[in-house]
This record gives structure tokens, sequence and C-alpha cells, in this order.
């Protein structure tokens, strides 16, 4: 049993595997989290077929802060597109 105690030098440089195998463990698990949790705000790149679609408002909101539209404009819009749904648009309006 000695003999064997004598002989043995330590873990060596094998012991570093063990942190970086956690570390790629954690990095793998946060990028598939990354791809696979809905994001609530739309990703942002482009329309492809994941993007998800942004609210009206928000859209009219934005395109008002970047400039694309004034103030008056913008008013217009959002009060068409708050304003609740007719039932003309059913069939069932009124003679």
């Amino acid at each position: 049993m000695y003999t064997q105690l004598a002989d043995w030098h330590g873990p060596g440089p094998w012991i570093l595997l063990i942190p970086l195998v956690w570390i790629a463990v954690v990095v793998l698990v946060i990028a598939v989290l990354r791809r696979t949790v809905r994001r609530p705000h739309g990703c942002g790149f482009g329309g492809g077929a994941g993007a998800v679609a942004e609210h009206p408002l928000a859209v009219l909101g934005r395109r008002y802060a970047e400039g694309d539209i004034d103030a008056e404009e913008y008013r217009a819009k959002r009060a068409v597109l708050s304003e609740p749904p007719r039932d003309d648009a059913r069939g069932g309006g009124t003679r």
C-alpha cells in the first residue's frame, strides 16, 4: 500500500478539465435556452418565419419615435387603432 501512495504524484494538469467541462455545460444550456425561449417583444431582425408580429400600436409608436410620422398623423392613426371594431364588418349593420 505504501508503494502505491509513493508513486501517486497528484492529479496533474487533468484536474483543469473538470472546470472546463462545467463551463461548457453552462454555456450549452444558456445557448439552448436562448434559442428555445420565446421573446415577447419579437426578434427585431427581419420578418422570417419565426418572427413574432408586433402589435400595431407598438409599430405606430416606434414610427413616431423614429420621426417617420408627425404628431397629428400619430394621433389620428392611434384613434383609429384604438376604437372598438364595428358590427358593419360582419354584415350586421342597420338599414
